[in-house]
């Protein structure tokens, strides 16, 4: 008995696509809400919840339906077939919507910021950190403190019109350091040494030390007019806010159509003791879906503080080209109504080996004997869990529900984060912890058949409490290879925790409760995703700076360290795997 590996490759193809869409999708609205349409990280966070609500009662409902639906294609593919179509037209309906509130916001430029006078956020504000300095700027007096160290009224008439000039003229490589202790600015310029190297300094010249955090000025002083302005035009043409949000929910409708039939047409066309196989080269699948996808950011350059207001059309082509030679390999290879007739047989020959007799005696059979006939009794146990697992249950759950609100929110809001807060490329940081993941699961599934799941787990959450808490110290002068390696850490974690969670919990099933756990496992999961957009965005929009992101993720992987710690039940030392592959087999989140 052996897997069909092109079968299971040919099958993993639907949920590349859906895999595919869901990395641009997570990565690209946020961008839209907050810099084309100007909202804040609160509202954005409700509208990137959506999503995850829909799922809590979209997904069991289509996977019903394609339970009950059989058609000459069979039950899963006419599902996939019209929702991934529906999909791709969406998400291309999506940016030409998000085009449309692009060419309003064409009127916007810094003359138009300047001779407005916007009033900005103080990205060097925080009501946590450095609260002793002005909440807002007019982009006048922000201008003059880089500048000149004075707010706009305090200059001569000569130097006002130098930091205007300044400010009009400002462009993506314009930075500047700030001093918290006196709250002091000093602009930097740039210059090319001998070897072409791009260097920084101060505006007299003299060369900028070592070790000083760099400001990117443009997204401190433009990119928050910008975002007023596309707030004023926003609420100008609200009706352009109201289309995005339809096609918007249209489009996450057409991936909830689909997403239950494509993860259920793998145990429809292979065997039961192949499915652990199977499903780690599913996950392959789909890990290699999104980073495929965050090669094409780093091609299209999506993650580049210049690109802010780009038109994401032609990226968003090239990844619905990518889903439609998907759904095309798909359609044209998966023979689901035959394939899903010899797993049916073969599963029934297995099953015929697998009840005879061995050494010609019959094995007892559980059965009730009131009229003379054998009545097989399923094996549904109708006890109530014991009060020790039960209290074990809620906090595995718990756990699960923390990490899932620390970890979901630096998916959500990372891409904005990384172009505001750290001026660098998300697309490459994201990738490289997705390759790290995949590493990772093999030598996490070997860990934890020697020293346990909830061991293993407590590893995994404390890598990732590390990896967010080093990240809160990263900035724009940063290395970039360190923020590489952190994120590393990040994705080894969360394949460590990933891996191992959900079997903890399916392990205190009793009887053929594995399904009313399993839901119970992904109930408490999308609920965090549910929460924590909307949630890290108010606490952002509260403190008046996003770098609370990483304090916040920290804090609640932290406490899921503490709830895990008390799990006393659920825990075991699983079987070696009779093949390294297997060990990718429980990473489908």
């Amino acid at each position: 008995m052996k897997l069909n590996y092109k079968r299971t490759l040919l099958v993993g193809f639907a949920f590349f696509l859906i895999c595919v869409f869901w990395q641009a999708y997570d990565t690209l609205v946020p961008l839209m809400l907050t810099n084309k349409f100007g909202l804040d990280q609160t509202w954005s966070g409700v509208i990137m919840s959506l999503d995850n609500i829909l799922a809590l009662f979209m997904l069991p409902l289509f996977g019903a339906l394609s339970d009950r639906k059989d058609t000459r294609f069979g039950k899963r593919t006419p599902f996939i077939f019209i929702g991934t179509i529906c999909a791709i037209v969406c998400f291309m309906g999506l940016t030409l919507v998000d085009n449309a509130q692009l060419s309003k916001l064409s009127d916007g430029n810094n003359s138009v910021y300047w001779s407005n006078g916007y009033v900005v956020e103080n990205k060097e504000y925080q009501s946590v950190t450095n609260k002793g300095v002005p909440k807002k700027y007019s982009v006048h007096d922000y201008a003059a403190q880089i500048l000149k160290g004075k707010n706009f009224d305090e200059l001569t008439e000569t130097e006002k019109t130098e930091v205007k000039n300044w400010y009009v003229g400002l462009d993506y490589d314009q930075y500047y350091v700030y001093n918290v202790q006196d709250n002091t600015y000093k602009a930097l310029k740039t210059e090319k040494d001998a070897n072409g190297k791009l260097t920084y300094l101060y505006q007299d010249g003299s060369p900028l030390e070592d070790g000083i955090r760099k400001i990117n000025a443009y997204t401190s002083v433009v990119s928050s007019a910008e975002s007023q302005f596309a707030k004023s035009v926003s609420a100008n043409n609200a009706y352009l806010m109201v289309i995005f949000i339809i096609v918007l929910l249209l489009t996450l409708v057409s991936m909830a159509t689909f997403r239950s039939p494509a993860v259920a047409l793998m145990p429809d066309v292979t065997l039961k003791p192949l499915r652990s196989k199977a499903n780690a080269i599913i996950n392959l699948m789909g890990t290699a879906g999104g980073i495929v996808v965050l090669g094409l950011g780093m091609v299209f350059q999506t993650g580049a503080v210049k690109n802010q207001m780009m038109s994401y059309t032609w990226f968003v082509s090239a990844v619905c080209g990518i889903m439609a030679i998907a759904l095309v390999v798909f359609i044209f290879t998966v023979k689901e109504k035959k394939w899903n007739t010899e797993m049916l047989e073969g599963q029934a020959a297995l099953d015929a080996e697998e009840a005879q007799p061995q050494d010609g005696k019959n094995e007892p059979t559980e059965a009730s004997a009131d009229d003379g006939e054998k009545t097989v009794t399923a094996s549904v146990s109708t006890n109530k869990l014991p009060k020790d697992k039960l209290r074990s249950l809620i906090l595995i759950l718990a756990s699960v529900a923390l990490w899932f609100i620390g970890y979901n929110a630096i998916t959500s809001k990372y891409s904005v984060y990384a172009l505001n807060e750290l001026n660098k490329d998300y697309n490459a940081t994201l990738m490289i912890a997705q390759v790290a993941a995949v590493i990772a699961y093999i030598p996490v599934g070997l860990v934890a058949s020697k020293i346990g799941r909830k061991k293993t787990i407590l590893i995994g959450v404390a890598m990732l409490t590390a990896a967010f808490g080093g990240a809160i110290f990263i900035n724009s002068s940063s290395p970039t290879w360190l923020m590489w390696i952190l994120f590393a850490l990040a994705g080894i974690a969360w394949a460590t925790i990933n891996v191992n969670s959900f079997p903890m919990v399916v392990e205190l099933a009793q009887g053929n409760d594995i399904g009313k756990y399993t839901g119970y496992y992904y109930t408490a999961s999308m609920a965090a995703q549910v929460v924590t957009p909307i949630l890290s965005g108010a606490l952002m929009d509260a403190v008046g700076s996003m770098r609370i992101l990483f304090p916040y993720a920290t804090l609640f992987v932290a406490l899921a360290f503490v709830t895990m710690i008390f799990v006393k039940h659920g825990d075991s030392r699983p079987e070696q795997p009779k093949s390294k592959l297997e060990m990718l087999g429980g990473a489908d989140d």
